[in-house]
């Protein structure tokens, strides 16, 4: 919001002293927060004075041009008190028309200097200016002729035309939509005087007699009411759409960010700014019928007035009239009943509507403007009567128009809230010390009607503060009146405790571990989309598909929590590849949202108090299941080439390896099994089991491998991209309280090499975990080095050599003792697994 300081006081008497850096830190102390402050026209210099054109003598020059060689009367600001010759490329004036003229030694906007110069064939002093010229609009076509009476020759035109001002611009919070106005900001000022120093008189510019309601103006008829409660009109008839807007009025207009485009439209927007409620004008010879305010019906379309055409939802809450939609009420008006050059009878709409329709209808069709900016935040209800009076009055002193006597409105403002507190909350929870008296005078200068009965406190919210709800609000409105400067700062009492909790000490290790792996940590927006699920592959009856939707989405193409973390890694990763980085490894961890569908909705507890253990119980009964996961995801080479040789290519076992060694460092084993899941590849993704220690079952913890082609294609990832994702919560669980350090033997090592032949069906890892239960405590480590399919072993078998080492912590082994392992670990292997060792 920018807020000219000159309109600022002409509503509130600020001391003539105070300059615009100190108004713009006591408005920001009271919450209004400061953007920039601008100073337009300070950087124009004189010479700039009225002149009186004597003659103009068109000339036309070789380049096609013409122009105009002037003689200009400019007193004695010259020093000769002669005519100025000027030559003049515009059109728009005539002999004895008042103009503004810079003489030479003068400066421009944008440090534009005037000199005397030849052009034309002509010494030209000076210059005939126009409105961009001097800031006053992007009006470039012609000159500013003053009005007959706006002064004599010379006249310094400083105080003649507003060009220069000074201008506040704030960052408005949503929930202080009353300072998106004039009226807003300068009873905001006058708020400040009022508790810190001399009170000083706010004049509220919607304070003003109207005329008594009597139904003569144009009809309205309302069908939703809740999605509009007041709605008035007026009519104003004879109205000359050619008549300027006042300078005042448009600089006015142009200082707080808006473009003046003709007398009807500039007012309303004026209107808007100064009280805060939004105008529409209507031109009354195009309306059909009366205004009705209504809800969209099913196929019907609007075209706006930025000249889309719009497909309208049963939703959307709409202006009409006999003739079909003419506006999106309190967004955008219709193209067909639009003020134009033509109109000379003017219909006026101020009204009141739902700040949540506005909102959604504004962001259902991508439409903000200014008017839907203050009534999805929610304006003054009581507004509509002077809004539209003085609406009214602008256009007939300005348009030379006539205001019908007439009055139709339809409904009736909201009853104001009530919120009952006890006068000590505000000192309790600020922690200052704020008596009652304090209180009631800081709320009753913010506007409340306050009764106070012993300690109870009962304040009446002012109809243009909608965002006091409840008694902390109240607390907030004192908080920021007594100063948050004023809040003691205490330190907190460290609690006693033993430092990180057990689960910040595991995340903390998964985190070391996958780092010291090589994994780069992402952080993703935990939303999604179901077409994201369905690039993914994920069945239809797969539990990942019931999800939560939320009821207020950041964007409409996501607007659940997502239940699983590849989407966002997979966007993360395709997003790097784009940028041409292909060798990525990252991973993430974060909770993922599993909804239950038969759980119960969630009560809506008040803040007035502390809930019983029974609401608590069932608040978090309604909460869905949001266990915390790790997703890893790498493409690309997972070692490089170089002189030292090839590189090798991220293969699927590297997410498997990534879950493990994470398992490892909580001291939980994991054992590996052969599945088919989306979105990873059929025979290339295995399933990774703990063991619960408190029950001694087996629990999926996580899935890991290659992810299908499809999959890769459909999300934008480089072929043969491997993924991950287990569930933190379950690692956790089954981690050992205290995980001890490896012990060592000082005794050599027994090496035993076998190769087993088995069917191409067998998994590794079955092989793997016979071989370890026949071998037996003396068994160090196993780890497959070879693999073996071709005619030596035969179609349909496959040869795994493994590496198995033994050691004893206690003594070094006999001969016989790693052999006897060794025989034992082959055959546990042939009797689980059918496996022969081959000679």
């Amino acid at each position: 919001m920018k807020a000219p300081v000159s309109w600022i006081r002409e509503y509130v008497d600020l001391p003539a002293d105070l300059t615009v850096e100190d108004l713009a830190a006591r408005l920001t102390a009271l919450g209004l927060k400061l953007e920039a402050i601008e100073r337009p026209g300070h950087d124009i210099r004189g010479p700039l004075v009225v002149g009186r054109v004597l003659t103009m003598e068109p000339e036309t020059h070789s380049n096609g041009k013409t122009v105009n060689w002037c003689t200009v009367d400019v007193g004695d600001a010259n020093g000769t008190g002669e005519p100025q010759g000027i030559v003049c490329g515009a059109h728009n004036f005539a002999p004895g028309d008042l103009v503004v003229v810079i003489l030479p030694g003068g400066e421009l906007p944008g440090g534009f200097e005037i000199s005397a110069r030849k052009t034309y064939g002509h010494v030209s002093a000076g210059m005939i200016c126009s409105a961009r010229e001097l800031g006053l609009g992007e009006d470039h076509d012609g000159i500013i002729v003053l009005p007959a009476d706006a002064g004599e020759p010379g006249d310094d035109i400083f105080g003649i035309l507003p060009l220069r001002d000074e201008v506040i611009e704030f960052e408005i919070n949503p929930d202080r939509a009353y300072a998106l106005s004039i009226r807003g900001v300068a009873r905001e000022a006058a708020l400040e005087y009022a508790v810190h120093e001399d009170p000083v008189e706010f004049r509220d510019p919607a304070l003003r007699e109207t005329p008594p309601v009597d139904g003569s103006a144009y009809p309205v008829e309302v069908e939703d009411p809740q999605g509009c409660p007041v709605f008035v009109t007026r009519v104003v008839t004879g109205f000359d759409p050619s008549a300027p807007t006042p300078a005042w009025l448009a600089r006015r207009v142009q200082l707080a960010g808006m473009r003046p485009i003709s007398l009807a439209v500039d007012v309303t927007n004026y209107v808007m700014l100064e009280l805060g409620n939004p105008i529409h004008g209507y031109d009354g010879d195009r309306l059909a019928g009366p205004i009705r305010v209504r809800r969209a019906a099913e196929g019907e379309r609007l075209t706006t007035l930025d000249d889309v055409t719009r497909e309208l939802s049963t939703e959307d809450l709409l202006i009409t009239d006999d003739s079909g939609p003419i506006g999106l009420a309190g967004v955008m008006g219709g193209e067909t009943t639009e003020l134009s050059e033509t109109t000379s009878r003017v219909v006026i709409e101020a009204a009141h509507f739902d700040p949540v329709s506005i909102f959604r209808t504004q962001r259902r069709h991508k439409l903000p403007s200014e008017a839907s900016k203050r009534f999805e935040r929610g304006v003054d209800p009581t507004l509509p009567e002077a809004a539209a009076d003085r609406v009214a009055e602008l256009l007939a002193r300005y348009g030379g128009g006539t205001v019908e006597p007439g009055v139709t409105k339809v409904g009736e403002a909201p009853a104001p809230t009530t919120i009952t507190t006890d006068t000590g909350l505000p000192a309790r929870v600020t922690g200052m010390e704020i008596d009652a008296e304090t209180v009631v005078a800081d709320l009753t200068a913010v506007g409340c009607d306050v009764a106070v009965e012993g300690d109870t406190l009962t304040a009446t919210v002012p109809p243009w503060r909608p965002d006091l709800t409840d008694p902390y609000d109240l607390v907030e409105e004192v908080a920021r009146i007594v100063g948050y400067d004023n809040v003691p700062s205490v330190l907190p009492t460290a609690p006693a405790g033993r430092g990180l909790t057990r689960a910040q000490r595991l995340r903390r290790r998964v985190g070391r571990a996958l780092a010291g792996a090589g994994w780069v940590e992402v952080v993703s927006f935990p939303f999604v989309g179901m077409p994201e699920l369905d690039a993914l592959g994920i069945p239809a009856e797969d539990e990942r598909r019931t999800l939560l939707r939320l009821a207020n989405p950041l964007s409409a193409e996501q607007p659940f929590m997502t239940s699983t973390l590849l989407p966002g890694l997979l966007r993360s990763l395709a997003r790097n590849a784009g940028l041409g980085q292909g060798d990525v490894a990252l991973f993430e961890t974060g909770t993922v949202t599993l909804p239950d569908p038969e759980a119960p909705a969630a009560p809506i507890l008040g803040v007035d108090r502390r809930p019983t253990d029974d609401e608590l119980a069932a608040l978090f009964g309604a909460v869905p299941a949001q266990p915390l996961h790790l997703g890893l995801v790498a493409a690309g080479e997972w070692a490089p080439a170089g002189w030292w040789g090839e590189g090798r290519p991220v293969e699927w076992y590297d997410a498997v390896q990534g879950v493990e060694e994470v398992a490892e460092a909580l001291g939980v084993p994991l054992a590996r099994r052969a599945v088919e899941r989306a979105p990873w590849h059929p025979g290339r993704c295995a399933e990774l089991v703990a063991t619960d220690p408190a029950t001694g079952e087996e629990v999926v913890v996580g899935y890991a491998g290659e992810l299908h082609p499809r999959v890769c294609r459909a999300v934008g990832v480089p072929e043969r991209t491997v993924a991950a994702e287990a569930d933190l919560d379950a690692l956790f669980a089954a981690a050992p309280t205290e995980v001890r350090a490896p012990s060592y033997s000082d005794y050599p090592v027994a090496k035993e090499d076998v190769a087993l032949v088995v069917d191409a069906g067998v998994a590794v890892a079955d092989v793997a975990d016979a071989l370890r239960e026949g071998a037996g405590e003396l068994l160090e480590s196993l780890r497959l080095f070879d693999v073996y399919t071709g005619a030596q072993v035969g179609e349909g078998r496959k040869s795994l050599a493994f590496a198995l080492r033994f050691r004893a912590p206690d003594r070094t082994l006999k001969e016989g003792e790693s052999g006897a392992a060794r025989d034992a670990a082959v055959a546990s292997a042939a009797e689980r697994c059918g496996a022969v060792q081959r000679a």
